[in-house]
């Protein structure tokens, strides 16, 4: 009986394990990159275009506030919500206090 408790701590571990390695399958390729070049030709960086072009950044700043502040109440909510149903879930599996005799 004690071996078929251990099946769902088997499988939570395996689907963290796979998660783990398609998180490392998928970021693997833009880790490894690198340029090649071109055959014949120098190995620095040649422009392609018809001459280098002036770029201005428009957002310095990154994320604008009110977005980080969705995410967080977003994030919050989500926290709150799996701490109720662990409690509850937690509480329904208690047995009852005996009193003291």
């Amino acid at each position: 009986m004690n071996h078929i408790r251990r099946i769902p701590h088997l499988a939570r571990f395996l689907a963290a394990f796979a998660c783990a390695m398609l998180g490392l399958a998928v970021s693997a390729p833009t880790a490894f990159a690198m340029r090649v070049p071109t055959p014949g030709g120098s190995p620095g960086v040649t422009p392609t275009g018809p001459g280098l072009t002036l770029t201005h950044m428009v957002v310095a700043n990154g994320m604008p506030g009110w977005q980080l502040t969705v995410i967080v109440a977003v994030v919050a909510a989500l926290a709150a919500t799996i701490a109720i149903v662990a409690e509850r879930a937690r509480a329904a599996h208690r047995t009852g206090i005996a009193p003291a005799t």
